[in-house]
């Protein structure tokens, strides 16, 4: 069966005026002559990305869209109308989140954290804004230590909301951030706690003795960028090494400590040393 929303891997079966035609052996679907290669022969096999026409045709296209089924991506609303928002995500046709899928009315040219899934009585691909829906904490697949796969949903005065894996919802203190994040971003992180009630704690940084070695390497790192000399030491001001190092002061003391010990650097009155 030919999925909508995903790339699928199809056989050439027919050439015509209009485009080449594709088939996974049940069913045919076009792809547009603007999109067809200049070289190609009847059963070479292409792989496709495959959505709705105007027409909501399945259709075949070589472009790359910005989200992909039951997944979260950050789009821009390209236009507005009664029916709801519709978002640029990369392909001709634009994906429609109606307004009972807006977590807050959306405004044409800003950017919002979209959910793509399949509408099972229109047989649709349709977004979604209200996130919460599309992420369970009820049974995690993750533990603590692990390391996961981040996505910035929304800040708030407690912290950052994060997207783990594209399956659950997790929570960075900001106190325990060093970069300036925004909605959409994608980084690595690490579980750093789960609560009785599957409430999921992330961090930037490994936790306990595993943060050490990449937090001395990171120093190590600016010493030489810095030419063996770095300003800093036990007495800094924790956001003096935040701006340098974007660690905290906990994290930066027990890493020159790791790093004294092993004789990289000398620790001074005026700042650390790269020993050469």
């Amino acid at each position: 069966m030919i999925e909508i929303g995903k790339y699928n891997a199809l056989k050439i079966v027919r050439d015509t005026s209009v485009g080449i035609y594709l088939s996974d052996g049940n069913e045919d679907i076009l792809l547009p002559n603007k999109y067809v290669p200049r070289e190609f022969e009847l059963d070479d096999e292409l792989t496709v990305f495959v959505y709705l026409d105007q027409e909501e045709r399945k259709v075949a296209t070589t472009l790359e869209p910005l989200i992909y089924l039951n997944e979260f991506a950050l789009l821009r609303v390209s236009y507005t109308n009664k029916f709801g928002a519709f978002m640029n995500w990369g392909l001709e046709k634009d994906l429609f989140v109606p307004f009972k899928e807006q977590a807050r009315p959306m405004e044409k040219s800003k950017r919002y954290l979209i959910y793509m899934y399949l509408d099972e009585k229109t047989g649709r691909l349709v977004g979604s804004s209200k996130l919460s829906q599309f992420l369970k904490n009820d049974e995690l697949t993750v533990e603590e230590g692990e390391e996961v796969d981040l996505m910035v949903s929304h800040i708030t005065e407690l912290g950052i909301n994060v997207i783990i894996n594209g399956l659950h919802k997790g929570l960075m203190y900001t106190n325990e951030v060093y970069d300036d994040l925004r909605t959409g971003d994608r980084l690595k992180g690490y579980v750093k706690a789960i609560r009785p009630d599957n409430k999921i704690d992330v961090s930037l940084q490994k936790g306990g003795v595993e943060s050490i070695e990449p937090n001395a390497e990171k120093i190590l790192d600016e010493l030489r960028a810095s030419r063996g000399y770095l300003r800093l030491t036990d007495d800094s001001h924790p956001e003096d090494i935040k701006t340098v190092l974007k660690m905290s002061k906990k994290a930066f003391k027990k890493a020159i400590g790791t790093l004294y010990k092993q004789r990289q650097i000398e620790i001074k009155e005026d700042g650390i040393y790269l020993v050469k």
